[in-house]
């Protein structure tokens, strides 16, 4: 409750700053503008992604940049990287933001963070930059908001759980369509000594994945309004038929010591055979090769009830790169927004970092795991990820973990939730 409370005055402080104007300041001047840079000048670009296993691989694409940089304009550029965990990254942006201490570029959720950002007055108008043009349809319309381009998308994601296909093709088992065949696959593993589910719940946003891939399917089938009663103050997560099913079923076929492991160790651990499967997205799959590069796995839908319907692949667009409406550097880092997506030379980048294909440009050949998952949604076997309030999704990380350590019962977790988004709603109401 704690944590909560402290979320919730820091996004309305957050949000009261940005309301109050970002237009001018107590003297008078008006925020921050292009600067006019000539040869010989030098910026340093502070720049805050919180995917510190990808640290190498950003740190050489910028360099390259900077090299690049002062070639082509003789200006300097230099960097403060901030690799922050995932589940500690929004409070601390959220308290910067709040505070006048912004990042010149920072990540967004595009589903869950552009809307309130952009009302917020933090997100610089991108329309016009030459990235926009190679942006694919679909990517390009994740990060639009009101009618101006606000970021530029990174992961595209499909995403249920992880499967080792050597151990399903060694017992000849075929990927389960429903909760109670889910109950088969795990009866014939444990019969070979194969552990079912990899157990890390030492971060809270891995146990907080069940909650987008059980609302989603639900929302897409059963509770199609969900959403809309939630935003209104007139739904519960009590709603929600069957919401704890799978999470028990994973949580009593899993490794031990969960609660020890984290996403990097249980990266390790699937890697190498520890367990068959994963309540995971594919955004592991250069920690798990780099543990083992002969392991094949691949992407399935997370089934969460009788209903074949709702074993879907949740999809979306999700981290992406935005440029603050703070900043003081902004042509120059608009100019490494640009080279993210270079036509020659974006298309290493992504496949270092292993993620999808999101610009016309790039012409690299997609994972194997990712064609898989993309089979699901030309099936029609797909939902948009819903767009929970992230005050919701940073509850739902301590009230799950408190779940499975047995300190929170069903009830408690639901009202949890509830009470999060109602919250939410006084903030958003608020804006």
């Amino acid at each position: 409750m704690k944590k909560l409370l402290l979320m919730v005055s820091i996004f309305m402080m957050f949000v009261l700053v940005a309301c109050g104007g970002n237009d001018t300041d107590s003297a008078g001047e008006t925020e921050p503008n292009e600067n006019e840079l000539q040869e010989g000048d030098s910026v340093e670009l502070r720049v805050f992604i919180p995917q510190p296993r990808f640290r190498e691989q950003y740190e050489n694409y910028f360099n390259q940049f900077s090299e690049k940089y002062l070639e082509e304009t003789g200006i300097e550029v230099t960097y403060q990287l901030e690799f922050p965990a995932a589940d500690q990254a929004t409070q601390i942006l959220q308290t910067r933001l709040a505070t006048s201490d912004s990042p010149d570029i920072f990540v967004v959720h595009a589903v869950n963070d552009i809307p309130v950002y952009n009302r917020a007055g933090y997100l610089e108008d991108l329309s016009d930059e030459p990235f926009v043009e190679n942006l694919l349809d679909a990517t390009r319309e994740a990060v639009t908001h009101n009618g101006e381009v606000v970021a530029l998308p990174l992961e595209t994601l499909s995403w249920g759980y992880l499967y080792n296909i050597d151990m399903f093709e060694e017992l000849g088992l075929e990927l389960p369509e429903t909760l109670s065949e889910m109950e088969e696959v795990i009866q014939v593993l444990e019969e070979n000594d194969i552990t079912p589910f990899i157990a890390s719940y030492n971060e809270g946003w891995i146990p907080q994945l069940f909650l987008p891939l059980i609302t989603g399917a639900l929302m897409e089938t059963e509770n199609e309004d969900f959403m809309e009663r939630m935003n209104n103050d007139e739904g519960s997560f009590a709603e929600l038929d069957g919401f704890f099913e799978v999470i028990d079923l994973v949580a009593a076929h899993t490794t031990p010591r969960g609660f020890e492991i984290d996403g990097d160790q249980g990266s390790a651990m699937f890697a190498n055979g520890e367990a068959a499967m994963w309540v995971q997205g594919p955004w592991f799959a250069e920690s798990i090769l780099s543990a083992n590069e002969s392991v094949n796995f691949g992407v399935a839908p997370l089934p969460i009830n009788e209903s074949p319907e709702a074993t879907m692949i949740n999809s979306s667009t999700t981290t992406s790169l935005a440029v603050s409406s703070l900043s003081e550097n902004k042509r120059v880092a608009k100019d490494l927004l640009n080279y993210i997506l270079d036509e020659e030379d974006s298309s290493q980048l992504f496949q270092d970092l292993m993620f999808n294909q999101v610009a016309h440009s790039h012409d690299f050949d997609p994972f194997p795991w990712l064609i898989e998952a993309n089979e699901y949604i030309v099936d029609g076997r797909a939902y948009q990820d819903p767009a929970i309030p992230q005050a919701v999704k940073t509850e739902s990380e301590s009230a799950l973990q408190s779940y499975l350590a047995g300190s929170l019962d069903q009830e408690g977790v639901i009202q949890a939730l509830d009470r999060a988004w109602q919250q939410a709603n006084q903030v958003n109401g608020d804006d």
